[in-house]
């Protein structure tokens, strides 16, 4: 049977984010936190892979303990066991300490539940933005990583490999390769199923697996939360808001307000800046 694991991240909903006007900062103060959505559609191709192969699926989420709610989530919708790792040494981790901890919790992972056919994260997560995290926890597991899938073609596990497709900006590569694998997911890969009955029940008694620095003997102190993170943010502003004059034209046709549009550009300075001549203008 395969073992997939998911990497969920707690994030604050980026809908009601918003920004202190004297500090710059983020307002966290009565801000929900909710499942990034691009980790929740890596969890639906999981549950659709149980579905039609069979597996167990473990979800795994770094976080403070409230982010026991969205593991919560993951078990509702059909997720088989949830850990969470938390702790006070990991707070304040940018995306390197971040991997080197999912990374160590992964084989962890295998250790305790079995060993992991396929990982599963998010393209990036809502709050960090930066799509650093994923591919870092494969380099540091030495998996295999296919990155912005947006399909699961074929699994074949007689044989350990995996066909997905990639969505790129230049078009679309199938790629197939062998496992343990590490895909981040996009949200074109699947539509997030609502949670059956039976899986809320579930989730209401259920208590996620909880470590801590003390559950990783192997852990180097020098690695995690602030003091293994050397990205640092020297400054942060709103940008300005910028007042910008609009005028709508009309005119019976399109054509009628193509030359009012042309007319009206003629008279900035647009001409000037690109070289235009009169003879050009029609």
């Amino acid at each position: 049977m395969l073992h997939i694991v998911v990497c969920v991240k707690q994030v604050p909903d980026s809908r009601e984010i918003r920004i202190d006007p004297k500090t710059n900062t983020l307002i966290r103060q009565g801000v929900p936190a909710i499942a990034n959505f691009y980790d929740m559609h890596g969890l639906e191709e999981a549950l659709r892979i149980k579905e039609q192969h069979g597996a167990k699926i473990t979800v795994v989420c770094m976080g403070p303990p409230p982010a026991e709610k969205s593991l919560k989530q993951c078990i509702s919708l059909g997720a088989d066991e949830a850990v969470l790792v938390t702790d006070r040494g990991f707070a304040g981790a940018d995306t390197l300490a971040t991997s080197y901890v999912l990374g160590m919790t992964i084989a962890k992972v295998a250790e305790t539940f079995g060993p992991v056919d396929i990982v599963f994260c998010g393209k990036q997560t809502l709050d960090g933005d930066t799509g650093q995290v994923g591919p870092g926890i494969a380099c540091r597991l030495d998996l295999e990583q296919l990155t912005y899938v947006y399909k699961v073609e074929a699994i074949d596990e007689e044989n350990s490999r995996i066909t997905v497709h990639r969505l790129l900006e230049d078009g679309v590569e199938v790629v197939q390769t062998s496992m343990p694998v590490l895909i981040t997911a996009l949200k074109e890969m699947n539509k997030v199923r609502r949670a059956p009955m039976p899986g809320m029940l579930r989730a209401a008694t259920y208590k996620p697996v909880i470590w801590t620095t003390a559950d990783f003997p192997g852990l180097e102190r020098a690695k995690i939360g602030l003091k293994g993170s050397p990205t640092i943010v020297s400054k942060t502003w709103v940008p300005e808001q910028k007042q910008v004059d609009t005028e709508m034209l009309t005119a019976e046709t399109s054509a009628g307000t193509a030359t009012a549009l042309l007319e009206k550009l003629w008279q900035t300075d647009l001409p000037q800046r690109f070289g235009w001549t009169a003879e050009e203008e029609v």
